[in-house]
Protein backbone atom coordinates (compact mmCIF):
# COMPACT_ATOMS: atom_id res chain seq x y z
CA UNK A 1 0.00 0.00 0.00
CA UNK A 2 1.75 3.09 -1.26
CA UNK A 3 -0.12 6.27 0.28
CA UNK A 4 -0.32 9.63 -1.84
CA UNK A 5 -1.28 13.00 -2.04
CA UNK A 6 -1.50 14.92 -4.82
CA UNK A 7 -1.01 18.82 -5.26
CA UNK A 8 -3.24 19.94 -7.96
CA UNK A 9 -4.86 22.92 -7.21
CA UNK A 10 -5.16 24.21 -10.73
CA UNK A 11 -7.44 21.12 -11.19
CA UNK A 12 -9.99 22.57 -8.51
CA UNK A 13 -11.51 24.93 -11.19
CA UNK A 14 -12.67 28.36 -9.49
CA UNK A 15 -12.48 27.45 -6.75
CA UNK A 16 -8.50 26.23 -5.41
CA UNK A 17 -7.67 26.17 -1.78
CA UNK A 18 -7.31 29.32 0.27
CA UNK A 19 -5.27 30.68 2.12
CA UNK A 20 -6.82 29.54 5.41
CA UNK A 21 -7.19 26.14 3.86
CA UNK A 22 -3.63 25.79 2.72
CA UNK A 23 -2.27 26.31 5.96
CA UNK A 24 -4.58 23.69 8.07
CA UNK A 25 -3.69 21.39 4.50
CA UNK A 26 -0.03 21.88 5.51
CA UNK A 27 -0.72 20.48 8.84
CA UNK A 28 -2.68 17.97 8.32
CA UNK A 29 -0.77 16.40 5.77
CA UNK A 30 2.27 16.84 8.61
CA UNK A 31 0.39 14.87 10.99
CA UNK A 32 -1.06 12.35 8.60
CA UNK A 33 2.88 11.54 7.38
CA UNK A 34 3.73 10.85 11.41
CA UNK A 35 0.36 8.80 11.52
CA UNK A 36 1.20 6.64 8.88
CA UNK A 37 5.32 6.50 9.84
CA UNK A 38 4.05 4.77 13.19
CA UNK A 39 2.47 2.20 11.03
CA UNK A 40 5.37 1.64 9.85
CA UNK A 41 4.59 3.45 6.27
CA UNK A 42 4.35 6.89 4.93
CA UNK A 43 3.00 9.94 2.64
CA UNK A 44 4.19 10.00 -1.09
CA UNK A 45 3.62 13.63 -2.02
CA UNK A 46 3.38 14.64 -5.32
CA UNK A 47 2.39 17.77 -7.60
CA UNK A 48 0.17 17.27 -10.51
CA UNK A 49 -1.23 17.01 -12.84
CA UNK A 50 -3.38 13.88 -11.34
CA UNK A 51 -3.47 11.80 -14.21
CA UNK A 52 0.01 11.91 -15.22
CA UNK A 53 1.02 11.62 -11.62
CA UNK A 54 -0.62 8.70 -11.01
CA UNK A 55 0.45 6.91 -14.50
CA UNK A 56 4.31 7.54 -13.46
CA UNK A 57 4.04 6.29 -10.06
CA UNK A 58 2.46 2.90 -11.13
CA UNK A 59 4.80 2.70 -13.80
CA UNK A 60 7.89 3.30 -11.02
CA UNK A 61 6.06 0.73 -8.30
CA UNK A 62 3.92 -1.78 -10.48
CA UNK A 63 1.12 -0.83 -9.04
CA UNK A 64 -2.08 -2.52 -10.57
CA UNK A 65 -4.90 -0.96 -8.30
CA UNK A 66 -5.91 3.04 -7.12
CA UNK A 67 -8.38 3.44 -4.43
CA UNK A 68 -9.27 6.92 -4.06
CA UNK A 69 -11.44 9.18 -1.39
CA UNK A 70 -14.36 10.53 -3.45
CA UNK A 71 -14.83 14.49 -3.99
CA UNK A 72 -18.14 15.87 -4.73
CA UNK A 73 -17.20 19.30 -6.34
CA UNK A 74 -17.85 20.22 -9.62
CA UNK A 75 -14.39 20.46 -10.63
CA UNK A 76 -13.55 17.82 -8.87
CA UNK A 77 -16.29 15.60 -10.37
CA UNK A 78 -15.38 16.01 -13.62
CA UNK A 79 -11.77 15.86 -12.81
CA UNK A 80 -12.36 12.30 -11.60
CA UNK A 81 -14.66 11.00 -14.12
CA UNK A 82 -12.04 11.91 -16.35
CA UNK A 83 -9.60 10.14 -14.76
CA UNK A 84 -11.38 7.37 -14.27
CA UNK A 85 -11.74 6.66 -17.85
CA UNK A 86 -8.44 7.01 -18.56
CA UNK A 87 -7.22 4.82 -15.86
CA UNK A 88 -9.69 1.92 -16.93
CA UNK A 89 -8.60 2.38 -20.30
CA UNK A 90 -5.00 1.79 -19.41
CA UNK A 91 -5.74 -1.35 -17.32
CA UNK A 92 -5.43 0.27 -14.03
CA UNK A 93 -8.10 -0.84 -11.57
CA UNK A 94 -9.67 2.02 -10.39
CA UNK A 95 -11.97 2.22 -7.60
CA UNK A 96 -13.93 5.41 -5.52
CA UNK A 97 -15.27 5.26 -2.22
CA UNK A 98 -17.03 7.82 -0.14
CA UNK A 99 -14.82 8.89 2.53
CA UNK A 100 -16.70 11.84 3.68
CA UNK A 101 -20.30 11.89 3.87
CA UNK A 102 -22.70 9.85 5.95
CA UNK A 103 -24.38 8.73 2.32
CA UNK A 104 -23.84 9.44 -1.27
CA UNK A 105 -25.74 12.78 -2.59
CA UNK A 106 -27.66 10.67 -5.46
CA UNK A 107 -29.36 8.37 -2.32
CA UNK A 108 -31.81 10.59 -2.18
CA UNK A 109 -34.87 11.83 -4.48
CA UNK A 110 -38.01 13.36 -4.21
CA UNK A 111 -41.11 11.41 -5.00
CA UNK A 112 -40.97 12.69 -8.49
CA UNK A 113 -37.56 11.26 -8.20
CA UNK A 114 -35.87 14.92 -8.58
CA UNK A 115 -33.28 16.56 -6.25
CA UNK A 116 -34.49 18.12 -2.63
CA UNK A 117 -34.37 21.88 -2.14
CA UNK A 118 -36.05 21.61 1.00
CA UNK A 119 -34.02 20.50 3.94
CA UNK A 120 -37.14 19.32 6.22
CA UNK A 121 -38.38 16.57 3.31
CA UNK A 122 -34.27 15.67 3.04
CA UNK A 123 -33.94 15.52 6.51
CA UNK A 124 -37.11 13.09 6.43
CA UNK A 125 -35.79 10.76 4.00
CA UNK A 126 -32.27 10.59 5.68
CA UNK A 127 -33.85 9.56 8.71
CA UNK A 128 -35.63 6.93 7.05
CA UNK A 129 -32.39 5.61 5.39
CA UNK A 130 -29.27 6.22 7.31
CA UNK A 131 -27.91 3.21 9.50
CA UNK A 132 -24.68 3.94 10.87
CA UNK A 133 -22.45 1.55 9.45
CA UNK A 134 -20.34 -0.69 12.45
CA UNK A 135 -16.86 1.30 13.50
CA UNK A 136 -13.91 -0.17 12.15
CA UNK A 137 -10.55 0.25 14.61
CA UNK A 138 -7.44 2.14 12.91
CA UNK A 139 -4.83 -0.60 11.15
CA UNK A 140 -1.83 -1.29 13.70
CA UNK A 141 0.43 -1.95 10.27
CA UNK A 142 0.41 -0.81 7.34
CA UNK A 143 2.07 -2.99 4.37
CA UNK A 144 5.14 -1.17 2.79
CA UNK A 145 6.00 -1.58 -0.69
CA UNK A 146 9.62 -3.21 -0.82
CA UNK A 147 11.19 0.11 -2.57
CA UNK A 148 9.71 3.59 -1.76
CA UNK A 149 8.92 5.59 -4.72
CA UNK A 150 10.31 9.48 -4.33
CA UNK A 151 8.15 12.41 -2.82
CA UNK A 152 8.34 15.48 -2.23
CA UNK A 153 9.12 17.51 0.99
CA UNK A 154 5.83 18.81 1.91
CA UNK A 155 7.65 22.35 2.40
CA UNK A 156 7.91 22.05 -1.82
CA UNK A 157 4.45 22.81 -2.12
CA UNK A 158 4.35 26.44 -0.77
CA UNK A 159 0.94 25.99 1.54
CA UNK A 160 2.62 27.64 4.33
CA UNK A 161 2.69 31.11 4.62
CA UNK A 162 5.48 33.11 3.60
CA UNK A 163 4.97 36.00 6.71
CA UNK A 164 3.84 35.08 9.63
CA UNK A 165 0.16 35.85 9.93
CA UNK A 166 -0.83 32.74 11.43
CA UNK A 167 -0.49 32.96 15.05
CA UNK A 168 -4.29 32.89 15.80
CA UNK A 169 -4.89 29.95 13.99
CA UNK A 170 -2.15 28.31 15.64
CA UNK A 171 -3.31 29.69 19.20
CA UNK A 172 -6.78 28.45 18.12
CA UNK A 173 -6.27 24.80 16.04
CA UNK A 174 -4.67 21.43 15.96
CA UNK A 175 -5.09 20.17 12.81
CA UNK A 176 -5.21 16.13 12.48
CA UNK A 177 -6.80 13.65 13.40
CA UNK A 178 -5.61 13.88 17.38
CA UNK A 179 -7.02 16.98 17.35
CA UNK A 180 -10.04 16.22 15.70
CA UNK A 181 -10.35 13.24 18.23
CA UNK A 182 -9.69 15.62 21.24
CA UNK A 183 -12.25 18.08 20.00
CA UNK A 184 -14.94 15.53 19.66
CA UNK A 185 -14.31 13.71 22.87
CA UNK A 186 -14.29 17.32 24.67
CA UNK A 187 -17.29 18.58 23.10
CA UNK A 188 -19.58 14.99 23.68
CA UNK A 189 -18.62 14.99 27.38
CA UNK A 190 -18.43 18.54 28.33
CA UNK A 191 -20.70 20.67 25.72
CA UNK A 192 -23.30 18.27 23.68
CA UNK A 193 -25.87 18.11 26.85
CA UNK A 194 -26.58 21.92 26.57
CA UNK A 195 -26.31 22.38 22.45
CA UNK A 196 -29.39 23.25 22.10
CA UNK A 197 -29.44 26.37 24.48
CA UNK A 198 -26.00 27.53 23.62
CA UNK A 199 -25.86 26.85 20.04
CA UNK A 200 -26.68 30.44 18.65
CA UNK A 201 -24.51 31.80 21.62
CA UNK A 202 -21.64 32.69 20.31
CA UNK A 203 -19.85 34.48 23.55
CA UNK A 204 -20.66 30.67 25.25
CA UNK A 205 -18.51 28.32 24.20
CA UNK A 206 -21.37 25.88 23.45
CA UNK A 207 -20.52 24.43 19.40
CA UNK A 208 -18.15 21.64 18.50
CA UNK A 209 -15.91 23.46 16.12
CA UNK A 210 -15.40 20.49 14.33
CA UNK A 211 -16.11 21.76 11.30
CA UNK A 212 -12.61 21.86 9.38
CA UNK A 213 -11.58 18.17 11.22
CA UNK A 214 -14.75 16.87 9.01
CA UNK A 215 -13.69 18.94 5.48
CA UNK A 216 -10.07 17.64 5.51
CA UNK A 217 -10.96 14.31 6.57
CA UNK A 218 -9.74 13.85 9.68
CA UNK A 219 -12.66 12.64 11.76
CA UNK A 220 -15.45 10.37 9.81
CA UNK A 221 -18.92 11.68 10.54
CA UNK A 222 -19.88 8.68 11.24
CA UNK A 223 -18.28 8.63 14.19
CA UNK A 224 -19.60 12.00 15.08
CA UNK A 225 -23.21 10.94 14.96
CA UNK A 226 -21.91 7.61 17.04
CA UNK A 227 -20.25 9.73 19.49
CA UNK A 228 -23.52 12.02 19.81
CA UNK A 229 -25.81 8.78 20.20
CA UNK A 230 -22.84 7.98 23.17
CA UNK A 231 -23.48 10.86 25.06
CA UNK A 232 -27.42 10.65 24.64
CA UNK A 233 -27.49 7.60 26.21
CA UNK A 234 -24.57 8.36 29.31
CA UNK A 235 -26.30 11.59 30.11
CA UNK A 236 -29.39 11.94 32.65
CA UNK A 237 -29.42 15.49 32.20
CA UNK A 238 -32.92 16.59 30.97
CA UNK A 239 -32.56 17.46 27.15
CA UNK A 240 -29.14 15.28 26.33
CA UNK A 241 -30.71 13.51 24.34
CA UNK A 242 -32.78 16.41 22.36
CA UNK A 243 -29.62 18.42 22.39
CA UNK A 244 -27.93 15.28 20.90
CA UNK A 245 -30.32 15.58 18.34
CA UNK A 246 -29.84 18.64 17.16
CA UNK A 247 -26.53 18.60 16.33
CA UNK A 248 -27.05 15.66 14.43
CA UNK A 249 -29.49 17.74 12.34
CA UNK A 250 -26.25 19.87 11.79
CA UNK A 251 -24.57 16.92 10.38
CA UNK A 252 -27.44 16.25 8.21
CA UNK A 253 -27.88 19.74 7.02
CA UNK A 254 -24.09 19.15 5.51
CA UNK A 255 -25.11 16.58 3.76
CA UNK A 256 -27.97 18.41 1.78
CA UNK A 257 -25.49 21.16 1.57
CA UNK A 258 -23.19 18.39 -0.87
CA UNK A 259 -26.86 17.46 -2.12
CA UNK A 260 -27.18 20.31 -3.86
CA UNK A 261 -23.94 21.04 -5.21
CA UNK A 262 -23.97 17.68 -6.43
CA UNK A 263 -27.02 18.14 -8.42
CA UNK A 264 -27.29 21.91 -8.90
CA UNK A 265 -23.23 22.22 -9.75
CA UNK A 266 -23.89 25.94 -11.25
CA UNK A 267 -25.05 26.89 -7.58
CA UNK A 268 -21.41 27.56 -6.67
CA UNK A 269 -21.31 31.10 -8.61
CA UNK A 270 -25.08 31.30 -9.71
CA UNK A 271 -28.19 31.50 -7.78
CA UNK A 272 -30.23 28.45 -7.84
CA UNK A 273 -33.45 30.51 -7.89
CA UNK A 274 -33.00 31.96 -11.35
CA UNK A 275 -34.76 34.80 -10.78
CA UNK A 276 -32.37 35.91 -8.88
CA UNK A 277 -29.92 36.22 -11.75
CA UNK A 278 -31.54 40.15 -12.61
CA UNK A 279 -31.46 41.09 -8.62
CA UNK A 280 -29.79 44.64 -8.52
CA UNK A 281 -27.15 44.13 -6.53
CA UNK A 282 -24.19 46.35 -6.53
CA UNK A 283 -20.97 46.54 -8.12
CA UNK A 284 -18.42 45.86 -5.49
CA UNK A 285 -15.80 47.27 -8.06
CA UNK A 286 -17.24 50.57 -7.62
CA UNK A 287 -15.39 52.74 -5.10
CA UNK A 288 -18.65 53.68 -2.75
CA UNK A 289 -19.23 49.29 -2.85
CA UNK A 290 -15.58 48.71 -2.95
CA UNK A 291 -15.07 50.96 -0.01
CA UNK A 292 -18.12 49.29 2.30
CA UNK A 293 -16.81 45.53 0.98
CA UNK A 294 -13.47 46.18 2.45
CA UNK A 295 -15.22 47.56 6.05
CA UNK A 296 -16.72 44.40 6.15
CA UNK A 297 -14.00 42.99 5.52
CA UNK A 298 -11.92 44.71 8.08
CA UNK A 299 -14.62 44.30 10.78
CA UNK A 300 -15.40 48.53 10.69
CA UNK A 301 -18.81 48.53 9.76
CA UNK A 302 -19.95 50.34 13.30
CA UNK A 303 -22.43 47.60 13.45
CA UNK A 304 -20.14 45.39 16.97
CA UNK A 305 -21.86 42.26 15.90
CA UNK A 306 -20.83 42.35 12.23
CA UNK A 307 -17.22 43.62 13.47
CA UNK A 308 -17.00 41.40 15.95
CA UNK A 309 -17.77 38.42 13.74
CA UNK A 310 -15.48 39.42 11.15
CA UNK A 311 -12.43 40.27 13.34
CA UNK A 312 -12.84 36.18 14.84
CA UNK A 313 -12.81 35.33 10.95
CA UNK A 314 -9.52 36.89 10.43
CA UNK A 315 -7.69 36.35 13.90
CA UNK A 316 -9.12 32.85 14.00
CA UNK A 317 -9.81 31.32 10.79
CA UNK A 318 -13.01 30.48 11.73
CA UNK A 319 -16.71 31.84 12.84
CA UNK A 320 -19.40 31.08 15.01
CA UNK A 321 -22.64 30.02 13.02
CA UNK A 322 -25.11 32.55 14.17
CA UNK A 323 -22.10 35.10 13.69
CA UNK A 324 -21.87 33.77 10.30
CA UNK A 325 -25.61 34.57 9.27
CA UNK A 326 -25.74 37.88 10.83
CA UNK A 327 -22.34 39.30 8.87
CA UNK A 328 -23.49 37.71 5.75
CA UNK A 329 -26.98 39.14 6.24
CA UNK A 330 -25.29 42.40 6.40
CA UNK A 331 -23.02 42.52 3.39
CA UNK A 332 -26.39 41.15 1.17
CA UNK A 333 -29.24 43.09 2.92
CA UNK A 334 -27.65 46.21 4.46
CA UNK A 335 -25.19 46.73 1.91
CA UNK A 336 -26.81 44.99 -1.10
CA UNK A 337 -23.78 43.50 -2.47
CA UNK A 338 -23.68 40.37 -4.32
CA UNK A 339 -23.51 37.06 -2.02
CA UNK A 340 -20.82 35.45 -4.21
CA UNK A 341 -17.91 38.33 -2.87
CA UNK A 342 -18.81 37.27 0.80
CA UNK A 343 -18.29 33.38 -0.15
CA UNK A 344 -15.23 34.14 -2.18
CA UNK A 345 -13.89 36.02 1.16
CA UNK A 346 -15.28 33.68 3.26
CA UNK A 347 -13.46 31.06 1.32
CA UNK A 348 -10.21 32.50 1.59
CA UNK A 349 -10.35 32.92 4.68
CA UNK A 350 -12.24 30.19 6.98
CA UNK A 351 -10.30 26.78 7.80
CA UNK A 352 -13.19 24.93 6.72
CA UNK A 353 -13.99 26.44 3.89
CA UNK A 354 -16.50 23.73 1.96
CA UNK A 355 -17.79 24.75 -1.02
CA UNK A 356 -20.99 23.02 -0.30
CA UNK A 357 -21.46 24.42 2.85
CA UNK A 358 -20.33 28.14 1.64
CA UNK A 359 -22.69 28.14 -1.30
CA UNK A 360 -25.54 26.72 0.52
CA UNK A 361 -25.21 28.81 3.48
CA UNK A 362 -24.66 32.39 1.13
CA UNK A 363 -27.56 31.09 -0.98
CA UNK A 364 -29.83 31.02 2.27
CA UNK A 365 -28.78 33.83 3.55
CA UNK A 366 -29.70 36.23 0.56
CA UNK A 367 -32.53 34.31 -0.23
CA UNK A 368 -31.61 32.73 -4.04
CA UNK A 369 -31.07 29.06 -3.03
CA UNK A 370 -32.98 25.85 -1.53
CA UNK A 371 -34.80 26.34 1.91
CA UNK A 372 -34.68 30.04 1.46
CA UNK A 373 -36.53 32.06 3.39
CA UNK A 374 -38.65 35.12 2.08
CA UNK A 375 -36.44 37.63 1.37
CA UNK A 376 -37.73 40.11 4.08
CA UNK A 377 -36.13 38.02 6.58
CA UNK A 378 -33.48 40.71 7.02
CA UNK A 379 -31.51 40.73 10.38
CA UNK A 380 -31.58 43.76 12.06
CA UNK A 381 -27.81 43.22 13.55
CA UNK A 382 -28.14 45.10 16.79
CA UNK A 383 -31.48 43.13 17.48
CA UNK A 384 -29.92 39.83 16.49
CA UNK A 385 -27.06 41.16 19.19
CA UNK A 386 -28.91 41.98 22.19
CA UNK A 387 -31.01 38.75 22.04
CA UNK A 388 -27.70 36.40 21.08
CA UNK A 389 -24.98 37.90 22.95
CA UNK A 390 -27.41 40.12 25.91
CA UNK A 391 -24.13 40.67 27.96
CA UNK A 392 -21.65 41.53 25.09
CA UNK A 393 -19.61 38.93 26.01
CA UNK A 394 -18.77 37.85 22.50
CA UNK A 395 -18.24 41.42 21.45
CA UNK A 396 -16.07 42.85 23.97
CA UNK A 397 -13.78 39.92 23.20
CA UNK A 398 -13.38 40.94 19.66
CA UNK A 399 -13.76 44.35 19.69
CA UNK A 400 -11.52 45.93 23.13
CA UNK A 401 -12.33 49.42 21.83
CA UNK A 402 -15.91 48.83 23.14
CA UNK A 403 -14.59 46.66 26.90
CA UNK A 404 -15.83 49.56 28.90
CA UNK A 405 -19.13 50.30 27.42
CA UNK A 406 -21.87 48.72 30.12
CA UNK A 407 -25.56 47.60 29.62
CA UNK A 408 -26.91 47.73 25.93
CA UNK A 409 -24.88 50.59 25.11
CA UNK A 410 -22.29 47.80 23.37
CA UNK A 411 -24.66 46.82 20.86
CA UNK A 412 -25.39 49.90 19.55
CA UNK A 413 -22.68 52.46 20.66
CA UNK A 414 -23.78 55.30 18.23
CA UNK A 415 -26.62 55.89 20.27
CA UNK A 416 -24.43 57.71 22.73
CA UNK A 417 -21.98 59.12 20.54
CA UNK A 418 -23.38 59.45 16.93
CA UNK A 419 -20.05 60.53 15.50
CA UNK A 420 -17.86 58.10 16.56
CA UNK A 421 -17.07 55.47 19.51
CA UNK A 422 -14.83 54.49 22.19
CA UNK A 423 -11.67 54.50 21.23
CA UNK A 424 -11.82 55.32 17.85
CA UNK A 425 -14.92 52.82 16.92
CA UNK A 426 -16.29 53.83 13.45
CA UNK A 427 -19.70 55.14 13.11
CA UNK A 428 -22.31 53.02 11.14
CA UNK A 429 -21.06 53.12 7.33
CA UNK A 430 -24.91 52.25 6.63
CA UNK A 431 -27.98 53.13 8.48
CA UNK A 432 -30.22 50.13 8.99
CA UNK A 433 -33.54 50.99 8.61
CA UNK A 434 -32.88 52.77 5.12
CA UNK A 435 -31.19 49.83 4.03
CA UNK A 436 -33.67 47.67 4.76
CA UNK A 437 -35.86 49.70 2.90
CA UNK A 438 -33.54 49.92 -0.31
CA UNK A 439 -33.72 45.62 0.25
CA UNK A 440 -37.21 45.16 0.03
CA UNK A 441 -37.57 47.64 -2.83
CA UNK A 442 -34.84 45.36 -4.75
CA UNK A 443 -36.48 42.61 -4.04
CA UNK A 444 -39.54 43.63 -5.41
CA UNK A 445 -38.39 44.90 -8.30
CA UNK A 446 -37.75 41.17 -9.38
CA UNK A 447 -41.39 40.84 -9.20
CA UNK A 448 -41.89 44.04 -11.49
CA UNK A 449 -39.89 42.60 -14.36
Amino acid sequence: MIPVFIWAPEEEGAWPPGAASRWWLHRSLARLDASLQERGSRLVIRRGPSLETIRGLASETGAQALFQGRRYEPAAVARDTALKTALEASRLEYASRNTSLLAEPWEFATGSGGPFRLFTPFHRAFSRRYAAPPHLPAPGKIPAPHRWPKGLPLDALGLAPRIPWDAGLREAWTPGEPGAVSAMRRFARERIERYSSSRDLPGDDGVSRLSPHLHFGEISPHALWAAAESAAVARAAPGAAASAEAWQRQLVWREFAHHLLFHFPHTADAPLREEFARFPWRDPREPGAASELRAWKQGRTGYPVVDAAMRELWTTGWMHNRARMIAASFLVKDLLLPWQAGARWFWDTLVDADLANNTLGWQWTAGCGADAAPYFRIFNPSLQSRKFDPRGRYLRRWIPELAGLSGTAIHAPWEAQPESGPGGYPAPIVDHAEARAAALAAHASLRLR
